[in-house]
């Protein structure tokens, strides 16, 4: 019993080959062609075959129509076209950011020496004031200090507005004091009670006046 199970249990080969490994020959019932046989080895391709392959290799390398030549042409007229107004939009606002660079670097610097004029005109009121009381001597000591401040004012721009008998400018004055009077058409600075000063657009600080007002 043993033994017929070892025989049903031991692994069968069959050899399917159509040509015989040791004689080259084909075996009995093969239906793979000989050496001898006429029979093509190779499968003929079906008729048409090279044609279609030959078909498809053509139409990779297809040739550009008149029209489609233009519209390349025309596309890439458009895109330099495009790329020029990008150019000089570019150049329009980086010369815009100079120029705003450059308005803002001069506002800052007015702005910074104006600040440190206001800080000084004290020292001219005083100085305003010594002359109205005389005590500016000619060649004396005071007026040379004085002459000096008002000449490193007119340096850099400083105009002193505020004088007597021109038009009242809200702008620039700033009315105290209102008298009415029938010699005037409109209002009229009448006194200066205390210079006013500008450099260039900008108000330093505005004259106090005195008006005449029409009656």
């Amino acid at each position: 019993m043993a033994d017929d199970k070892n025989e049903d249990e031991t692994p069968k080969v069959f050899d399917k080959r159509k040509i015989d490994p040791e004689t080259g020959e084909p075996r009995e019932g093969s239906s793979a062609p000989g050496p001898d046989s006429d029979e093509p080895l190779v499968e003929e391709a079906p008729e048409g075959a090279d044609d279609v392959e030959l078909v498809d290799a053509q139409d990779a390398d297809v040739e550009l129509s008149d029209e489609d030549i233009a519209l390349l042409a025309e596309a890439e007229r458009d895109l330099v076209a495009e790329y020029r107004e990008r150019a000089a939009r570019a150049e329009a606002e980086l010369k815009n950011f100079r120029t705003r660079v450059e308005r803002d670097r001069a506002a800052n610097r007015e702005a910074i020496i104006a600040e440190v004029l206001r800080s000084m005109l004290p020292v001219l009121d005083d100085l305003d004031l010594a002359e109205q009381h005389g005590d500016l001597v000619e060649g004396g000591p005071l007026t040379l200090v004085a002459q000096k401040f008002r000449g490193g004012f007119e340096k850099y721009g400083v105009v002193k507005v505020g004088e007597k008998g021109e038009r009242f400018d809200p702008k620039i004055h700033e009315a105290i004091v209102r008298i009415p009077s029938s010699d005037v058409e409109f209002d009229t600075v009448a006194d200066v009670v205390q210079a006013g000063y500008q450099l260039g657009e900008r108000l330093i600080r505005a004259a106090k006046v005195a008006v005449h007002s029409p009656e």
